[in-house]
């Protein structure tokens, strides 16, 4: 039986390419990729033909943008620390402060050597997911506009504000309204403004020429500032699935569940964390509450037999699960045209953003390969990976 393995398609991938950059040429504006979605750097040289620059939140993101994207990063965290600051700062064009604290800390160990910014907070976000909204009440991500003096120290150059997740323009119109509300007194003293990720605008969906527009209009109303866009999502957006595989079918209790070779929490983490439902081709999601309703009300045999779910409600229902011995490792359900058998895949689309760089080896479990499907139908194998991966990193 094949391998599990992410497969990212550098037709689509340059698909969203070429739209990010024609936004940056239209729009009059920086748009760099965050590496907290995708840093498979082995396809950094693509990636160069299009952008020039890069974010990170972290000293390793920080080297893999100097070491690997050859070019210094604009940087963001948290927290600095003592032991990570100098390296950041050398690996950095832009530095971003989360505080004012931590700018009165550090900011004598960057002045000269990168543009220093101040993360802030408009106390505005359209996300609905509590887990991923930067702007919730008790938030530890920025300043709001009360803390802030009148006038700025000299050195503070720009302004960083992330409060989107795969948002439309029309979310970035009415930000933008709470942005400059609370913080454009400021701007004559800024030199950039930095407006975060979430900018889902390779989605097909997505009001193109309206961004342009808006980040247009933008630039008239403060023509000093720089405009930076930090997207991640938006440039491995649906370039590429998970291919998994059947290896068993267990059932209870009326539930058949279809054990695959990959784990939900550590392969497709986001899909428990947001959560939300991934694609799977051939296969329809089906809404949880209704498939529990048909088990309790007593047709659980419709769940049990294939002859009776093809002829009763037309699909072959399953759950899907993981390989971990963690007990929620599962997602469904899901209705398929046939019954599944061991051996065959099972796909799960779009698992190129995020889903790569939070994966993890939680129990042991054997880590899907990375390749790429080149423009000429070839697979490139871009990574394999072993025991040796899993016991490296208990070091």
């Amino acid at each position: 039986m094949a391998a599990p393995i992410y497969i990212i398609e550098e037709e689509k991938l340059r698909r969203n390419l070429q739209l990010i950059a024609h936004v940056a040429k239209e729009a009059d504006v920086e748009i760099i990729l965050a590496f907290k979605a995708f840093a498979l750097w082995k396809t950094f040289p693509i990636f160069r033909e299009y952008i020039n620059s890069t974010t990170a939140s972290s000293l390793s993101e920080a080297l893999l943008a100097y070491d690997e994207f050859g070019a210094k990063a604009h940087t963001f965290s948290p927290a600095y620390t003592e032991d990570e600051i100098e390296p950041i700062v050398r690996c950095s064009s832009h530095l971003t402060f989360n505080s004012l604290t931590q700018y009165e800390r550090y900011h004598h160990r960057v002045a000269g050597k990168a543009s220093i910014g101040l993360r802030v907070n408009p106390e505005y976000s359209e996300v609905g997911t509590l887990l991923y909204n930067p702007c919730a009440p008790g938030t530890r991500f920025g300043v709001t506009a009360d803390k802030l003096p009148e006038q700025l120290p000299s050195d503070i150059e720009g302004f960083h504000c992330h409060c989107h997740c795969e948002s439309g323009a029309d979310v970035l119109e009415r930000t933008l309204v709470h942005i400059e509300k609370k913080f454009n007194r400021w701007f004559p003293q800024l030199k950039w403004l930095n407006l975060g990720g979430g900018h889902l605008m390779t989605r097909k969906d997505y009001d193109v020429p309206h961004l342009i527009n808006i980040l247009k209009g933008l630039h008239e109303r403060y023509p000093w500032l720089k405009i930076i866009l930090e997207p991640g999502s938006a440039f491995a957006w649906q370039t590429g699935p998970l291919v998994s595989h059947v290896v068993d079918v267990v059932e209870d209790k009326g539930i058949r569940t279809a054990i695959l070779d990959v784990s939900f929490t550590c392969h497709m983490p986001d899909c428990l964390e947001m959560p939300y439902y991934p694609d799977v081709r051939g296969a329809e999601h089906v809404d949880p509450n209704e498939y529990i309703a048909n088990v309790d009300s007593g047709h659980s045999e419709t769940f049990k037999s294939s002859e009776s779910v093809s002829s009763a409600v037309s699909g072959y229902y399953y759950r899907l699960g993981g390989n971990s011995c963690l007990s929620g490792d599962f997602m469904g359900n899901w209705r398929f045209n046939h019954e599944l058998k061991v051996g065959e895949e099972v796909i799960f689309e779009d698992m190129i953003h995020y889903t790569t760089v939070k994966t993890c080896m939680f129990n042991g479990i054997s880590h899907p390969a990375i390749g790429m499907l080149k423009m000429d139908g070839n697979l490139e194998i871009l990574r394999q990976f072993g025991y040796e991966d899993y016991k490296n990193r208990m070091d």
